[in-house]
Formats: C-alpha cells, sequence, structure tokens
C-alpha cells in the first residue's frame, strides 16, 4: 500500500533543533525527502485533520503543529527510531478520512510499528477500531474519558456517540471495552447498566485518582488506547472547549501513558479533542507533548514479558476457592514483577480468544483471590464467554 497518498508533509518546519532534542533525530514528511519506509521505524505519528463530527470542540482539527513544536523540543533519553507521517487531510466525505486513518494504522500494525494519532475528535476512535477489522484481529479498547460516549443505537456518528457503532458493527471484532476516568454526572443509570451487561469495565475518576497502580494491568490489557484530552481538568489543560474542573492531573495522565508504552500488547494509541482556539500559552500542546513523550519514554523501556505459562521466567500460582471459581490460577513474571490470571474459557472458542486467555491482574488481585474472593478482572472476562 503506498500510505503516502493519504499524507500531506508537515508545514511546521525547524531545522535548528538543540542538540540531543528529538526533533534533531525524528524522521519528518517534509517532501523534501521520500516518504518515510515504515519498515525503518519503530513508531510512526501522524496527525488528523478532521473534526466535522465533534461536538462543542470546532477547531480541535486545527493543533497538530502546536504539538509538533512542543514535542520536538524535548530532549530523548534513549535511542529512538521515530518518523513523522504528517497529516492526514479531510477527505470529501468524514467516511473517506474514517478510511485513510483506518488504513494507515492497519499498514503500522502489520509492520509491527506503533502509530501515535494527533488531533481531530474522538469519533476518529472508530477508524482506529476499523483497522483491526481489516486485519482479522479480536481487540480490547481502552479509553480515557470522562464520559462514556455511546450515543443512540440510530444517532449519526459524532465525538460522543461513537462506541454504540463499535458494538453493533457487523462483523464484530471488539472483546473488551474499559473506561477509566468516567465522572458519575456525566453517565446515565442506563449506559452504566449496558456495560455491566456486556460485562465491560469502566471505572470513576476518583476510583483510578485512588491507586493509579491499578491502571496499570487495564491499560496493558490494551490492543487500542482513547484519549481524551477533556479527561484532564481545566487547570491543567485548558485546551477543549469541553473541558471541566475535575479529571485527571497532568502527572496523573502521564502515568498513564507511560504504562500504554511500556505495554507490550498495545498496538495504537490515539489523542484527541485538543483545541488551540482555547488553549492557554500552549499548555495544552506541551501537556499532550509530554504525554508522547511518555509513551517513547515506555516503549523503549518494554521488558518483552508478553507472557508464556511455560516460560522459564515464569512464576505459577494456583489458589484455591469456596467461590464459584473453585479455583484461580496466576503466573508472575520474574523480569518484570507483573501478574497475569488465567481464564479458562470453552474450548470451542479457545482458539478464537486464546491471546485473550491471560488476563493481566495485579498483586492485590491475587491477595483478593487469596482472601477466597473473585477478582472483578477474572470474573467479567470468564462470564463474557459463557
Amino acid at each position: 500500500m503506498e500510505l503516502d497518498i493519504y499524507f500531506n508533509k508537515v508545514e511546521f518546519l525547524n531545522s535548528d533543533f538543540a542538540s540531543n532534542s528529538i526533533g534533531e533525530k525524528i524522521q519528518i514528511n517534509n517532501g523534501l525527502s521520500d516518504f518515510p519506509d515504515l519498515t525503518e521505524f519503530d513508531i510512526v505519528i501522524f496527525g488528523v485533520v478532521e473534526d466535522r463530527n465533534a461536538i462543542n470542540n470546532a477547531g480541535c482539527a486545527d493543533g497538530v503543529d502546536e504539538i509538533r513544536k512542543k514535542f520536538y523540543a524535548l530532549k530523548r533519553n534513549w535511542n529512538c527510531s521515530i518518523a513523522d507521517l504528517g497529516d492526514i487531510f479531510p477527505g470529501e466525505e468524514v467516511s473517506d478520512t474514517y478510511f485513510a486513518v483506518s488504513s494507515a494504522i492497519s499498514a503500522c500494525i502489520k509492520e509491527n510499528v506503533l502509530p501515535i494519532i494527533l488531533g481531530g475528535s474522538q469519533d476518529l476512535t472508530f477508524a482506529n477500531y476499523q483497522a483491526y477489522e481489516s486485519l482479522e484481529q479480536i481487540v480490547n479498547i481502552v479509553t480515557v474519558d470522562n464520559s462514556i460516549d455511546m450515543g443512540e443505537v440510530d444517532q449519526p456518528m459524532n465525538s460522543k456517540a461513537f462506541l454504540n457503532k463499535i458494538i453493533l458493527h457487523q462483523p464484530n471484532y471488539l472483546f473488551s471495552y474499559s473506561n477509566l476516568g468516567y465522572q458519575t454526572y456525566f453517565v446515565s443509570e442506563e449506559e452504566r447498566s449496558l456495560m455491566e451487561k456486556l460485562y465491560f469495565d469502566i471505572h470513576r475518576l476518583g476510583e483510578v485518582k485512588n491507586d493509579m497502580k491499578e491502571v496499570e494491568p487495564i491499560v496493558r490489557n490494551a490492543d487500542m488506547l482513547s484519549i481524551d484530552i477533556s479527561s484532564v481538568r481545566s487547570a491543567d489543560a485548558p485546551g477543549n472547549k469541553n473541558t471541566t474542573p475535575n479529571g485527571f492531573n497532568g502527572e496523573e495522565i502521564c502515568a498513564i501513558t507511560r504504562y500504554a508504552g511500556l505495554s507490550d500488547k498495545l498496538s495504537s494509541i490515539g489523542i484527541y479533542e485538543y483545541n488551540p482556539e482555547v488553549d492557554q500559552q500552549g499548555q495544552t500542546a506541551f501537556l499532550i507533548a509530554e504525554m508522547v513523550w511518555y509513551i517513547v519514554e515506555g516503549f523503549y523501556n518494554r521488558k518483552g514479558d508478553g507472557l508464556t505459562k511455560d516460560g522459564n521466567d515464569v512464576l505459577k500460582y494456583t489458589v484455591s476457592t469456596s467461590t464459584d471459581a473453585d479455583e484461580i490460577v496466576f503466573y508472575k513474571n520474574l523480569k518484570s514483577d507483573r501478574w497475569w490470571m488465567d481464564v479458562p474459557y470453552p474450548e470451542s472458542k479457545l482458539s478464537k480468544y486464546r491471546r485473550h486467555q491471560l488476563v493481566p491482574c495485579s498483586y492485590t488481585d491475587y491477595q483478593q483471590a487469596c482472601n477466597d474472593g473473585i477478582p472483578e478482572k477474572w470474573w467479567r472476562n470468564y462470564k463474557r464467554l459463557r
């Protein structure tokens, strides 16, 4: 596939990058050389200039260069192989933009390259999902958002109504969905009830902030991560017309993106809804640049601990319980000290869902099982296939 047909060159250029800065090292599609060859890179960044389906945030298509200016200037603490592919501009129809985004992400995943998508509205999450559909890959989606962007069944696609399109899309390749940071006053009881019925995993803002370490296994289970920058409080990220006083702070959202970078399973990530029209002194662009920096930093510190049950660096723990689970098997990787649970699936479904059989968890989940309880992560995955 010739990806260059989808991309416009990067208009923002600064050849005077400081020593040891990211801009000094990154290959930029600036129109002065050949389009970057995916096979030569670990990570690619690209922008999407699309906000026709944004709700109350027109202008969020225009901020990618502001993020680039901040990101390129940051120092790199690792040898990196990164390319900036440029920007995907709006197609004649929004669906054309979705197709271009999906095609670009799909091409990256095929080459085992991590794409980081910047700019545009969060309905682009649907296009990201379509990339996995084209690869016929069952996926886990995690969103960082202060609401559940479900929408009504017959409602047109927009940035607040895309999740129902993913859930109902046929053929369906969604295995699980998790939300981090929803705020109760933005989510209806009907939405929470539906999430429960589908055995999806949603976490209230206060719950997440109370113990950020428990975020790590949730993010580690994701194939794709979608971040709405309005999930960050307005004091730290004013560059969004839907921003609110409450939300994650800058340190917390950077911790989440570092967890994402560290995950061997994660294969795409998008950061959406940044609007330079309402940003104050480039503060939000700077924060997003730092979030991207932490993704890259995490990526180059990956442990390579994708779990195999019979690996030499794995300890197995079998916990007997008096619950319906009878016994729960845990694995701990000695290289990374990270934990997984083995969820038994029906043999008829195992081949299709095998890569989801080992569920990332934490030491807290192991302790819960030792105290004769069933970890919520184990239960939801078990019920989803029964």
